[in-house]
This record gives structure tokens, sequence and C-alpha cells, in this order.
């Protein structure tokens, strides 16, 4: 298929799922099984803390609640965990993609592909999650972040689409999060993935105790 041929069709779905989105999301909203302020500050050898947004930042947002901590541990750089849980999504309400909340941040996208975190699923072991390589100036970071909603674990932005359109029309229900996990390049790209990689593989299952399956 085309190039041409791909964009307009990804376009049509998104459009398409969008409209429908008004007319088959009006579940109720599904709340948080824990507090995200219950999630552990002190994971694998590091010890987290809590970081504040803007309310114009939340207000933009509109989740109903989240999570945002630096992470630290000797010898090794910092990285930060974003969550960001909606009991539902409406027009106006709905999970931002960091492929365009980055941009408009000031970031550039160098890089994009996925990576395989070594998790178990009902379907055997592995995740796919997106990696994203940024620049901002002389700054680089490494991104990692997928969507965990409705007990699934998504990494594409058209398949999560179609997923929210599917379970709103069978499940009435429309809740999920985008889980986002960045760190700066410090010794090298390959050292910085590992890093994220590693703490990601952790921080996953342990979402589950949180997020409505």
């Amino acid at each position: 298929m085309r190039a041409w041929m791909r964009v307009a069709t990804a376009a049509l779905v998104l459009v398409a799922g969008g409209a429908l989105l008004q007319f088959v999301a009006h579940g109720e909203a599904v709340p948080l099984r824990r507090a995200f302020d219950e999630l552990p500050r002190e994971l694998g050898g590091y010890r987290g803390v809590d970081e504040s947004l803007e309310p114009e930042v939340l207000k933009v947002l509109g989740v109903t609640d989240f999570v945002m901590r630096q992470y630290t541990a000797q010898g090794r750089p910092p990285l930060w965990l974003y969550a960001g849980y909606y009991a539902s999504q409406r027009t106006g309400v709905i999970i931002h993609s960091p492929r365009q909340c980055l941009p408009g941040n000031g970031w550039s996208i160098v890089s994009a592909d996925r990576v395989t975190l070594d998790v178990a699923t009902p379907t055997g072991r592995g995740v796919s999650v997106n990696r994203v390589l940024v620049s901002k100036g002389e700054n680089r970071q490494l991104v990692l972040y997928w969507y965990q909603e409705r007990g699934r674990v998504v990494a594409d932005e058209y398949w999560g689409k179609a997923y929210l359109v599917w379970d709103s029309m069978t499940r009435g229900r429309s809740d999920g999060a985008l889980v986002r996990l960045s760190a700066p390049i410090v010794a090298s790209e390959d050292a910085t993935s590992r890093q994220l990689v590693d703490f990601s593989t952790g921080v996953l299952p342990l979402l589950t105790e949180f997020l409505p399956t």
C-alpha cells in the first residue's frame, strides 16, 4: 500500500473512531482500585520523590488521578515516571499521545521504535511498548510509554482507539491510563534504554494492582 493511502486510512480510522465515541462512550466512570499515591516510593533500589503539575496543565490533561515522580538511585541517572488515569474518556477528555505532547513541549522526536518488556501476560511473556528518542538543544532523552487500559497493554495508538470503541460498545467502559517513563542520556543511548526497560519491567505489573481490569 502506498504511503499516502496508509496515512489516509489511519486518519479515517481516527476520525470515524472519534465520531463513534461521541455516541458509545457513555458508561459509568470506573475508579482506580487503589489511589496512585499508594504506589511505592521505593522500587528496585530507587527512591521516588513526588512532583506536581501546574493547575492549567492538569486542566488540559483532564486526568482523574495521576502520579509524577522522579526516581533516583546511587550511581544511576535519574528517571521520571508519569501515569495518568482517566475514569472515562469523552470528547475533549481523552488520553493525549506523547507523540503530540512532546513536540508541544519543545522536544523534537529523533527516532521511534518498539521494545519488549519481559513480563507475564495471559498469552505468555513479553509486552511491546513504545521507545522514543527526543532532543531539545543539547539535551537528549529516551522515553518509554504505553497504554494500560481495561486489562490490556497497548503500544499502538490506532489499536488503542479501536479497543476503546469496542469496549465502549460491548462493556460500556472507556477508562484507561497512559504510562510514560523518561531518562536523560548520560553514558549512552543503550545504557539509558536498559535502565528504563529494567525499571519498566517492575512498574508495569505493579500498576495492575491499581488499574481496573
